[in-house]
């Protein structure tokens, strides 16, 4: 999200404070496909990375009319349209079967704490053979 207009916290506020109702609706839920996120600020605002288990299970969470997000989402559109100056919101969405990560020196953190870990083994040192050898195992999870 992006705080277009930081003044009007009448205007996102209420699209701030839906996203935590969000995350721990799907984190209470071990079904719903969610496996991890980040959440992260730059200087236009918050927001959050997502790793799924499947684009169907994202797909399916986004338009449950039973679920938070979609009567968050009819709330934002509504307000967007009366003010489309005031906040945006952007979402884009990979499918990512191979993947390479390292960590040296920090708690794991994006995509594999969201999957596994796998620990540099000698054949692993360089980036390539890493990433060749990289499968999230997302694409078995979805089937």
């Amino acid at each position: 999200m992006t705080f277009n207009r930081w003044w009007r916290p009448d205007l996102w506020l209420p699209v701030f404070l839906a996203m935590p109702a969000m995350m721990r609706e799907l984190a209470d839920d071990p079904d719903s496909g969610l496996l991890g996120y980040e959440f992260l600020f730059n200087r236009r605002g918050p927001f959050a990375v997502q790793y799924w288990s499947s684009v169907d299970k994202l797909y399916d969470y986004a338009s449950a009319g039973s679920q938070a997000h979609r009567p968050a989402w009819t709330r934002f559109n509504a307000m967007a349209r009366k003010h489309p100056e005031a906040v945006g919101v952007w979402h884009e969405t990979f499918v990512v079967e191979r993947a390479e990560s390292m960590f040296v020196g920090t708690p794991a953190m994006g995509l594999p704490k969201a999957t596994k870990i796998v620990p540099v083994e000698k054949r692993h040192h360089r980036a390539r053979a890493r990433l060749a050898d990289g499968t999230t195992g997302l694409r078995e999870r979805a089937a």
